[in-house]
């Protein structure tokens, strides 16, 4: 059996590659992005939605505020069944997303600072989670039942942008 293409080139074809699904200034902007993380999907749509637009350093303080449970995240989209907060609405603390979207968003900042962008003046321009891949396994129960148990994980990725 003959195989035509080189060992290496099967191995990078089958490696994935990872995209931003955004094109930005190299020159003027960081980008950041978490894979495959174990979290829902629901509370990372939402709490992007919270800190997109937002300078870097105010959106690192609402996420601590939201871990310190002292500021809830609106519920807009996903808000079936969601409890109401004093003057807002629908609304939860989603603390383990919001533990990963910070950690995130020191990662970019100090891709950032690697690049000789001003620290200071880094304004939030893109913010997006994808669904990632869903691991199904199953749970034995009595009688010989069994239930599903489904995991969805996420892709998070983050844009900064240098301004004046």
């Amino acid at each position: 059996m003959f195989i035509s293409t080189p060992v290496w080139e099967m191995w990078v074809a089958g490696m994935p590659t990872w995209r931003y699904s955004v094109q930005l200034d190299p020159t003027r902007t960081a980008v950041a992005s978490l894979r495959d993380e174990d979290m829902s999907y629901k509370e990372v749509v939402e709490l992007l939605d919270v800190i997109r637009g937002k300078k870097l350093s105010e959106a690192k303080k609402i996420l601590e505020d939201i871990i310190a449970m002292r500021r809830a995240v609106p519920y807009r989209r996903h808000y079936g069944k969601v409890g109401h907060r004093r003057g807002m609405g629908p609304g939860r603390y989603p603390v383990k997303a919001a533990k990963k979207v910070l950690a995130l968003l020191e990662n970019v900042e100090n891709n950032a600072e690697f690049k000789g962008l001003d620290v200071e003046n880094l304004w939030l321009i893109h913010a997006a989670a994808h669904k990632g891949m869903t691991i199904k396994r199953f749970m034995p129960r009595a009688f010989g039942r069994s239930t599903p148990k489904v995991k969805q994980l996420v892709h998070v990725e983050v844009a900064v942008e240098e301004r004046e």
